[in-house]
């Protein structure tokens, strides 16, 4: 079995599918890439048995068949080729792999393709099409609030919900919490899923600088992402997700609205003077100032800054974490934002002062902690 393909092509689209791959597998076949050829294509699979993604690759071949390649050694190998054509010949039998280049010759052995783990079918799947920057942004926007508790394992995704209205996206992890709401893209019937962490990252990655529409197809245990050259499938989070709705408090009559990179800003130089176990920064707003300060009472440092703000309420003290908020500030993308509050042991509600784009709501929740008067 033999094929010719460009050294730079195939080793990008072995790069663009290698992030699924653990650097320690119960199954020694997921160590590899599944090679599988059909005339002048090649289709190369990459899986950790949750998540599984190919990728389409024009070569020259007349023949048909598959062989598991060892991942490592095979992008290390193209890694330091220059460009030019490669001539792949493979033994069936012996799983022996021969990489022809115009100046030498490389040996490998592979594994039989038989022994890869198949894409799982999806049936009675539910289907939506979406943009790619919608759901990149979804993913940006909302990742960061997952959780990592292994006793809550819905919590370490996020939660996907489409509806004949808007799309929904919410992450969080007790401690923060994050609801995007697209209503330019909907859905045919009311369907809900949760997905894992990892294959959003993947996704993320791939995403970056397409300009495609992604048919997604779902089902109660996996969903399966399409476009261009990419398809991932991934197994879902079983499990129902918490009532996020009922920890927004709905009654918030402070409202402060300041610009969001000085606020950020700010925050960057206080918390590095704040406790390291709490991260904790105290915001004090009176009138038209805010007043951000940190202290770690073990080293005896401390540190003030002053904004000027927009300031609607009863004059206010309340303690966040400072990473918490950071992670927030940093994405969101309007030049103000709107902090509303309701009392300093009750939740705060950050949005943008301004939406580029009418049919996007962000709404992030970050809880307070104690302040040690």
């Amino acid at each position: 079995m033999n094929f010719i393909v460009s050294t730079t092509t195939l080793l990008k689209h072995l790069k663009s599918i290698n992030g699924v791959l653990n650097s320690s597998n119960t199954l020694p076949i997921l160590d590899n890439f599944l090679f599988e050829i059909t005339p002048n294509q090649l289709v190369i699979y990459a899986s950790d048995m949750e998540t599984t993604i190919t990728t389409q690759v024009k070569v020259e071949s007349k023949d048909t068949g598959s062989i598991a390649i060892p991942a490592r050694p095979i992008i290390d190998t193209l890694s330091n080729f220059p460009e030019q054509p490669l001539t792949f010949s493979i033994d069936t039998k012996a799983f022996g792999i021969k990489i022809i280049t115009d100046n030498g010759e490389y040996k490998l052995t592979g594994h039989n393709g038989e022994e890869f783990p198949k894409i799982p079918r999806i049936e009675g799947a539910s289907t939506i099409t979406l943009k790619s920057d919608l759901i990149a942004a979804a993913i940006n926007k909302t990742i960061f609030a997952t959780g990592n508790d292994d006793l809550r394992p819905v919590m370490s995704g996020v939660f996907c919900q489409f509806s004949e209205e808007d799309s929904l996206f919410v992450a969080t992890d007790a401690h923060k919490l994050v609801r995007y709401r697209r209503t330019d893209a909907k859905g045919t019937q009311a369907v809900a899923f949760i997905m894992p962490k990892k294959p959003l990252t993947l996704l993320k990655n791939l995403l970056a600088g397409v300009d495609d529409v992604v048919n997604v197809e779902y089902n109660k245990t996996n969903a399966f992402f399409s476009f261009g050259q990419i398809t991932l499938v991934c197994r879902l989070i079983d499990g129902k997700y918490p009532n996020y709705d009922a920890v927004i408090p709905k009654v918030n009559p402070n409202k402060l609205t300041v610009d969001r990179s000085s606020f950020l800003g700010a925050l960057k130089r206080v918390s590095i003077y704040a406790n390291k176990a709490t991260h904790q920064v105290r915001l004090k707003i009176a009138g038209s100032q805010l007043n951000i300060s940190a202290e770690d009472i073990d080293y005896a440092n401390e540190a003030h800054e002053r904004l000027t703000c927009t300031y609607i309420g009863e004059d206010m003290e309340i303690g966040f974490n400072s990473k918490f908020l950071m992670e927030m500030l940093v994405n969101l993308d309007s030049d103000e934002i709107n902090i509303e509050m309701s009392a300093p042991n009750r939740a705060g509600i950050i949005t943008p002062s301004k939406k580029d784009n009418p049919a996007e709501d962000v709404l992030m929740l970050v809880m307070p902690v104690m302040l040690n008067n």
